[in-house]
């Protein structure tokens, strides 16, 4: 009886490891065929990619706030139309802005220390269009039809734009067709309250 005993528990314990290792080699074996199952998907995720004009129809259904990027190199003055900008930080202020990168004139901003972001009302269609480059006037007749002045860092403030940031250049990040700006706010203008300009579906439009 005693010999019994002990050979009955030795044979559970036999039994329970053989289920155990059995169950290891098949939940090992699942595994496996996850992670097989799941590396041609990623494949494929890698591999596949938007085209640009989709892309491009697809954002024009966003609204975008329109501003001018303008910076200061000594008597040379830069200004650009653009709409992808946002705020980064409030501590410390920090706001980053987007300019194609395959322009060399923008060059100014990427050597300069400093910019300013000028948020465009809507009574700014014109400095809007001129500053995108549309109506083809060279630098110093688009900043004719506007009134400049400075703050902290001597880029050009657009004296009636809704607001202006006037940044300390942080950093700048190449990404694709993009240069993207980081900027320490160090100075603020808050103009009059006005409806602002947009842009959405190709075209500007307003509150």
């Amino acid at each position: 009886m005693g010999l019994e005993t002990t050979i009955a528990p030795v044979r559970h314990r036999r039994r329970a490891l053989a289920r155990i290792s059995i169950g290891l080699v098949s939940y090992f074996s699942r595994q496996s065929m996850y992670v097989r199952d799941t590396d041609p998907e990623r494949d494929v995720l890698e591999k596949t990619r938007l085209d640009p004009i989709t892309y491009r129809d697809t954002m024009s259904r966003l609204s975008h706030h329109v501003q001018l990027i303008t910076a200061a190199d000594g008597a040379e003055r830069r200004g650009v139309t653009i709409t992808a900008s946002c705020s980064v930080s409030d501590d410390p202020p920090t706001i980053l802005a987007c300019l194609n990168a395959a322009n060399s004139r923008n060059d100014i901003f990427l050597r300069g220390d400093s910019f300013a972001l000028n948020v465009l009302g809507s009574q700014h269609l014109a400095l809007a269009h001129a500053f995108s480059g549309r109506d083809q006037l060279d630098m110093e007749r688009r900043f004719a039809l506007g009134r400049w002045t400075e703050l902290a860092t001597g880029s050009p403030i657009l004296v009636d734009a809704i607001a202006a940031f006037d940044c300390r250049l942080l950093e700048v990040k190449i990404m694709a067709t993009h240069a993207i700006l980081f900027g320490e706010v160090v100075d603020v203008r808050i103009g009059e309250k006005a409806p602002p300009l947009i842009y959405v579906d190709r075209g500007y439009r307003t509150l």
